[in-house]
């Protein structure tokens, strides 16, 4: 089959708002803060919020990145494509294969996750089965059209926001401390009892968890060849989407510090915020907040549903794979206008990771984020120093001081992860692996076979099927 219409050729059907609520899905603040917050807290103290405030800070810096670089490739590529285009074949490969790992493994860790929380509520679910069904049901949900897709995001979203809502009124009001208190003296726990100062180094390595909580405003870039006059819509969604997940979680976060009756038992707590529901509001309550957590990633999932397939559909269009997988992959579903083979293809590969211990998944997918990070702050640069991004929708003001700030802030990550044995280095050898990996497929296995170039949306059909 050759039409346009089914073949390699994605419709422009959305506007900002429905690009903006599947972006903030993906992102997902109850994740950020329940799981990732939680997570922090147990490391950070009440330095949660400073660790927060950093991460949305250097999200300023990023988003700037995201922003320049979309607006001028906004192409379902994504980082793969947006550094592929800037700094060439090896680089764009090097995101790839983070970005096809990273996206298959957090369904399964968004699937058992899920699982964990409907257990409070139904003590007999269990985790891997219960993850591949939803994996599945997300999935088939991806398929459908993506202004659809938005609607139904965009009703979760709602229930996510009603949820960080609540739990901001109920820490602020069964205040315990002050907020000023809160913030300009962070504490931790002490080992044996009592809180002693969160030290910088405790503070710089908490803070990549609070990095990934805001990861997911530069999600948009996948929508961009459904996104109605993209090269000037999509800088202003991955702005909005940082602000308003920048409100979503810092005040709840805040909030939880400011109001917590024993601080020590919800920094020692192995789930600190369901913790303190239901220290302060109720079993009952945080029966509820449990549903609404659940809800909250299985939106997400979604949403990286729609990403994923549009990522593997890009590689289609490349002619990164089999002549048979690139039709295969690049296949538009003709009702739905969704690139289906592609989209079931990436839920296959998250069942799989479902059977893969979940520490393994956790130390995989851990620095990648931050790779990805830095190869865009490069590839933002050699755009400017080449010309590539030119013709950017959005340029960014006082440049290079964006990526700048943001390299610096991640190069500290990175030395922080290192420091760590336990799971900051085993996660920076495994992104390494991964990128390696990534590498030796395109130097090895394509380019003897001929140079590779991203043919965007733009690009005549018979080019792409060439």
């Amino acid at each position: 089959m050759t039409d346009a219409t089914t073949v390699g050729a994605l419709k422009r059907t959305m506007h900002g708002v429905g690009a903006l609520m599947i972006t903030l899905s993906c992102l997902s603040p109850t994740i950020g803060v329940f799981i990732v917050g939680s997570d922090v807290i147990r490391q950070a103290g009440t330095g949660t919020f400073l660790c927060f405030l950093g991460a949305a800070v250097l999200g300023v810096a990023m988003a700037c990145v995201y922003a320049e670089l979309a607006s001028a490739f906004p192409e379902t590529g994504a980082e793969y494509t947006l550094t592929g285009r800037t700094l060439g074949p090896t680089m764009g490969f090097s995101a790839l294969g983070m970005n096809l790992t990273g996206f298959t493994i957090a369904q399964a860790l968004s699937g058992l996750g899920v699982a964990s929380y409907l257990q409070v509520i139904l003590p007999g679910v269990q985790p891997i089965p219960t993850a591949l069904v939803l994996i599945v049901v997300v999935t088939v949900v991806a398929i459908l059209n993506i202004r659809l897709n938005a609607l139904i995001t965009g009703a979760f979203l709602a229930l996510e926001v009603a949820s960080l809502g609540l739990l901001t009124i109920l820490g602020f009001t069964h205040a315990h401390r002050d907020v000023a208190g809160v913030i300009l003296h962070p504490m931790m726990a002490a080992p044996h009892a009592g809180l002693i100062p969160t030290s910088l180094a405790v503070m710089g390595a908490a803070a990549a968890g609070a990095i990934y909580a805001f990861n997911g405003y530069g999600a948009v870039v996948s929508l961009g060849e459904e996104l109605h006059d993209a090269p000037r819509r999509i800088a202003p969604v991955i702005f909005w989407a940082l602000g308003l997940a920048a409100l979503f979680q810092l005040g709840p976060v805040l909030a939880v510090m400011v109001g917590a009756p024993d601080l020590r038992a919800l920094l020692t707590a192995e789930s600190p915020i369901p913790a303190f529901i239901a220290q302060v509001g109720g079993p009952v309550l945080s029966k509820v907040m449990g549903l609404a957590v659940a809800a909250a990633i299985f939106n997400a999932m979604i949403a990286v549903a729609l990403m994923a397939g549009r990522q593997l559909f890009s590689t289609g269009r490349d002619q990164v794979w089999t002549a048979g997988l690139n039709r295969a992959f690049t296949h538009i579903h003709p009702r739905f206008h969704s690139p289906w083979i592609a989209t079931l293809t990436m839920g296959a590969i998250s069942l799989l990771w479902c059977f893969v211990p979940l520490n393994i998944l956790v130390i995989v997918i851990a620095s990648g984020t931050v790779a990805l990070y830095g190869s865009l702050c490069l590839g933002v640069i050699a755009g400017r120093r080449t010309g590539s991004t030119s013709h950017a929708g959005w340029r960014m003001p006082w440049f290079p001081l964006a990526p700048a700030i943001a390299i610096v802030a991640l190069v500290g990550v990175v030395w922080t992860s290192w420091m760590d044995p336990v799971s900051g280095r085993p996660g920076l050898l495994a992104t390494a692996a991964v990128i390696a990996v990534s590498v030796g497929l395109y130097h090895l296995v394509l380019r003897p076979h001929g140079s590779w170039s991203p043919r965007g949306p733009a690009e005549p059909e018979a080019e792409a099927e060439a």
